[in-house]
Formats: structure tokens, sequence, C-alpha cells
């Protein structure tokens, strides 16, 4: 056995393994939590969480084995009958589906910590499936290929490469479905089938992550990665690549937060996670709150600088007396721009792109590409005027 890699201090190894099991966890989590995002489903990924502890639980009292098999197995088919019930009940028993998927899944979860707290015979951590044990991942080590690696490891990096084997393989069906059902049902792609693969597939990937960072913090995982990549691109694609890196910063993150701040290091990754969020719901550059500021922003001064070249121009049009120019106050112009804020900027921004100009007197006048501006804008509103008159 080989204590891999060499090349590292013992700290630095604890660090390595730690922070990599994080960030194949997170990978896994972010590449099925974007479909969970656009399909607005992101509850139900929760529901799922919280579920699949009944069926690991009932998957060990029907074949007395915590292995591998037996656990997916349970896990996988209690998170598809949540999915199943949750529809159910919203469709057939006209219950709201929120509500719906609060009664599913606290009713399983319930059973899960029932069997997993009074059942003589089960030894499951419930600590360790709550929080998970992402911490202790450095010395729960296994031996693959004559190398020591932390044992989740084993589960977690074959979930990870069927994530991404699932999402190549139906990638098409995935698309479409997730943007529009019934087009994909038009189309001869079953969105139910794809509905309840994609529930399966959360389902594996909510059990692998549980021994790492748990029932709790896979759902941060499951859904903030992807909801700020979503902010960031509209792209599926890019959503898919932006939710994987942000997955592993928060890995990073969270590992260094939790050395200096000495707490649980699944709950600084999401800590993480939850930083990013809400960096991007501020500063993303087409979705963030500063950019739609900024939008806004920039379409009132458009507004109110069309509404001066407008005026003026048609003031040259009815009061001209000095060669076809119209001088006007800086006040009257705040006045055709709706003055407040927007009208006071609206000056400076029409003279620095010389549509405007001043006089020595202090007035305001039209240049020629203002006038020519104001022609066009002018003649656009007559025959939108035209049009509105002739039609309606």
């Amino acid at each position: 056995m080989i204590d891999w890699p060499t090349f590292l201090s013992p700290d630095a190894r604890l660090a390595f393994w730690t922070i990599l099991c994080g960030i194949v966890c997170s990978a896994a989590c972010a590449i099925i939590g974007c479909y969970l995002v656009l399909r607005r489903m992101s509850l139900l990924g929760d529901a799922i969480s919280h579920a699949v502890l009944a069926g690991i639980a009932i998957a060990f009292l029907l074949t007395g084995s915590l292995g591998p098999i037996p656990v997916f197995v349970g896990a996988i088919s209690v998170g598809l009958l949540t999915a199943f019930l949750t529809q159910s009940l919203a469709t057939w028993g006209r219950v709201p589906e929120d509500s719906s998927m609060g009664i599913v899944f606290t009713s399983f979860f319930a059973i899960g910590v029932i069997i997993v707290s009074r059942i003589d015979g089960v030894h499951l951590d419930t600590d360790c499936v709550l929080y998970g044990s992402i911490d202790t991942a450095p010395v729960e080590l296994a031996t693959f290929a004559g190398f020591d690696i932390p044992h989740m490891l084993l589960t977690l990096v074959p979930m990870a490469l069927l994530t991404v084997l699932f999402v190549t393989a139906f990638w098409k069906e995935l698309k479409i479905a997730s943007f529009d059902p019934l087009l994909a049902t038009t189309m001869g792609i079953g969105a139910s089938l794809m509905h309840y693969l994609l529930m399966a597939m959360v389902a594996g990937v909510t059990v692998a992550s549980l021994e790492a960072v748990g029932a709790i913090v896979v759902i941060a995982m499951l859904i903030v990665p992807p909801a700020t990549a979503h902010l960031l691109t509209d792209r599926l694609g890019w959503m898919l690549l932006w939710s994987v890196l942000i997955g592993a910063i928060s890995a990073v993150l969270g590992y260094w937060g939790a050395v200096r701040f000495d707490t649980n290091v699944a709950g600084m990754m999401a800590v993480a996670a939850g930083a990013q969020f809400t960096l991007a719901v501020a500063f993303a550059p087409k979705h963030g709150l500063l950019s739609r500021a900024i939008g806004r922003l920039q379409l009132a001064l458009r507004i109110a600088s069309e509404d001066v070249i407008a005026r003026l121009y048609r003031l040259e049009e009815t009061m001209s007396d000095s060669g076809g120019r119209v001088d006007v106050s800086r006040a009257e112009c705040e006045k055709y721009a709706g003055s407040g804020l927007i009208g006071w900027l609206a000056i400076p921004v029409l003279s620095r792109r010389k549509q405007l100009a001043s006089s020595a007197t202090g007035t305001w006048h039209l240049t020629e590409t203002g006038r020519e501006l104001g022609r066009s804008l002018v003649r656009s509103h007559r025959l939108w005027e035209t049009f509105l008159d002739e039609n309606f």
C-alpha cells in the first residue's frame, strides 16, 4: 500500500483528500442539479435527499447489509416513489404541488428516522447521515490499485462518472424535456421517462453524497451552484461548466474556512456556495442586481435624451428665428427630459455624444448630429401616429 500523494506533507495530504472528495461530490451534485433548477424542481431534490433515508433503512431491514447495491436500490426506489407520489397527489388528489411534496418527503423521512433510531440491529450513524463525515475522509482509507485513497471516493467517483455518462447519453432528450415537455412528447421523446430517470439519478447522487456531506448539505450542493450558474449564463453547456467550477471553488473555500474557524467542512462548503450565489445575485453580468440597475438607468437616460432631442427639433420646426437653430436654457432641457436626476444626467450625456451644444450665453441647442437624430425620431413617431390613426 502506498500513501499517495507522497510528495505532500501529512497536513497537505489531509487537505488534498478532503478537498478532492468535496470537488467530486459537488461536481456530481451540480451537474444533475442544473436540470432540477431548469425544470423548477429544486424542492423535489430536497424531498428526495431526505426521503432516501427511509430507502437505506428499509434496504438494511430486508437484506441485513449496508453494502452499496442494497443501499442504492433502496434509495433509488424510494426516490422514484417520492417523485411518483408527489406528482400523483398533485395531479389526481388536487393537492398543491408544494404541499404534496412536503407531505411525501416528511413522511418518508420520518419513517427513516424511526427505523434508524428504534429498530434493533440498525447501526446507522444519524449524525453521519444528516451532516456527513467528509472531515474524516483522509483517515478512512481503502486500497485501490495499490494506493491508499479515501473510502468514500470509491462511491463518489463512479457516481460522478455515471452522472456525466447519463447527461452525455441523453443530452438532447434532457434538454428538450427540461425546457418544453410538451414539445418533447410531440417529438416522440418520453418526457415522463426522462423525468423518472432524472429522479433516479438524483437519488443515486444523493446516496453517494450522504457519507461525505450528509442529507442537509447535499441539498445546497444540488441547488446552489446550478442556481448561481443560471445567473451567469443562458446556455446549458456553460451552465453545467460554471456549476461544476462553482462547486469546486466551494470545496476549496469550504475547507479553508473550516480550518480557519474550526468548524464542519461540509457546512462551510455550503456557506461558500451561498456566498458565491450572493455575489452572483449582486454582480452577474446580465441578471445581477447591479447590471439590471445599470440597464434600467441606461434605458431611462436614453428615453430622456430622446425626449430632449425630439422636443428641440419640434421647436426648431415651429419657432425657428435664428437660421434654423433654437436656444433654450438648461432648466428647460432638464424639464423636457422629465426633471429629477435623470433629467440632470441627460444633458451632459447628450453633450458628450455631440448631439447638444452650449452657447456663450449658457443656452443649449441641437448640433447637426442631434438634428439628424431628432428628424429620425420625429419622423418615426409621426409614422406610428399615422398607422394608429388609420388602423385603430
